[in-house]
């Protein structure tokens, strides 16, 4: 009987010291892809998410609690984001960040939203991440700190027109794409309202990588641009097949460009090629990121998805303080009523009817082989183009 109540005993105390420890950490989930064509910019956000948290512990946690972070890898599938975000919730995280592409967080936002969990995505930058499509109500727990498809679409026909000189344009995109459908979209209106003309739109399927008889097609209507919203594995191999054609006009992509295989797999083929980013590793907001990240990883970020990485965090851990609460509707109220926090990338302002971030600007980097470089080329802040 004795030794029955010993056990008893170790058992109660077992389970009331698990419990106290349980409640002495916050889970943060992080739904990103660790493995596959988008990995790069997928470790790099878990290295600057693990550096930060890191230092927030130092700094006594959040509410007097341990971060913890949840990561699982997507692999840049919208059906395995949706059994990530499933897991996440099942972990009890109390915020999500990422996912980084469009696609996978429009997949996961309704898992999320259905638990009240606050979801702050990376570089997701289509609106219908925020913004429900059937209903065109805004997302009550889906946020960001980037800048949205329509304004850097926008920002790269501007640069085409009025910096390049461009009166005419064409575009090659991937139309099973949700990321490059509507980009190609932004660019063809806003061009035409610059003034401009697109005179080819060829699409390709996910995975196609010859697209010569696109291409082709181009070549006969001499466009000054291309426009070519996709990853750096399509552009560099479009770049190539494009001045194997003969094709001279200039090469002009988006934000998921920034990456060191372009210049790998493109060569010389993609030099003097322009692209938008969020940020670049001369931005002056963010050199204390930079040279710490390199002194702790011995290598550059691979940006712009570490530094949204911490800013979705920042986001994250000051709105949990405002609201003095770890629950999701609570949380998600302070985060739409952010102003002005200072994150990683500079300042962070939410606008309340959008869940996105006002006067989030973007730069246009230059593709420099011989360097090995993305130098920076110019910034455009959204007063700058309306």
């Amino acid at each position: 009987m004795r030794k029955f109540a010993v056990i008893l005993a170790c058992a109660v105390l077992c389970l009331f010291v698990g419990t106290a420890l349980a409640e002495e950490v916050v889970k943060i989930g992080h739904t990103v892809s660790l493995t596959g064509g988008a990995s790069m910019w997928g470790q790099s956000e878990k290295r600057a998410l693990e550096m930060l948290i890191e230092k927030l512990n130092a700094e006594g946690g959040v509410l007097g609690k341990k971060i913890v972070l949840v990561s699982y890898d997507n692999r840049n599938d919208a059906v395995e984001a949706v059994n990530v975000a499933r897991r996440l919730v099942e972990d009890g995280v109390v915020a999500v960040i990422g996912p980084a592409q469009s696609g996978n967080a429009i997949a996961s936002a309704p898992i999320l939203e259905k638990a009240q969990v606050p979801m702050v995505v990376t570089t997701a930058t289509n609106p219908y991440v925020t913004l429900d499509k059937k209903t065109e109500k805004i997302r009550p727990f889906a946020f960001r700190p980037c800048f949205i498809d329509p304004f850097q679409g926008t920002v790269a026909a501007r640069f085409a027109f009025r910096d390049l000189k461009a009166k005419t344009a064409s575009i090659l995109y991937d139309v099973g794409s949700d990321y490059g459908q509507w980009l190609a979209k932004y660019f063809e209106e806003a061009f035409a309202k610059e003034g401009g003309q697109v005179v080819a739109k060829e699409a390709f399927r996910t995975d196609e990588l010859d697209y010569r008889a696109q291409l082709g097609k181009m070549k006969e209507l001499n466009p000054d641009v291309i426009f070519i919203p996709t990853s750096q594995k399509e552009a560099a191999m479009a770049a190539k097949q494009a001045r194997d054609l003969g094709i001279k006009a200039v090469l002009l992509g988006t934000d998921n460009w920034g990456s060191p295989d372009l210049i790998e797999l493109g060569g010389s083929a993609i030099d003097g090629g322009f692209f938008v980013n969020l940020t670049d590793l001369a931005d002056p907001d963010i050199q204390d990121f930079v040279a710490e990240y390199r002194q702790k990883f011995g290598e550059d970020p691979v940006l712009p998805n570490p530094v949204m990485a911490q800013d979705a965090l920042l986001l994250i851990v000051d709105s949990i303080k405002r609201a003095n609460s770890f629950e999701g509707p609570k949380v998600a109220e302070a985060m739409a009523n952010t102003v002005g926090l200072k994150v990683t990338s500079g300042t962070l302002t939410i606008d309340p009817t959008t869940h996105d971030p006002l006067d989030k600007p973007a730069v246009i980097q230059k593709v420099d082989v011989t360097n090995n470089a993305f130098p920076f080329h110019m910034k455009f802040y959204p007063q700058d183009v309306k």
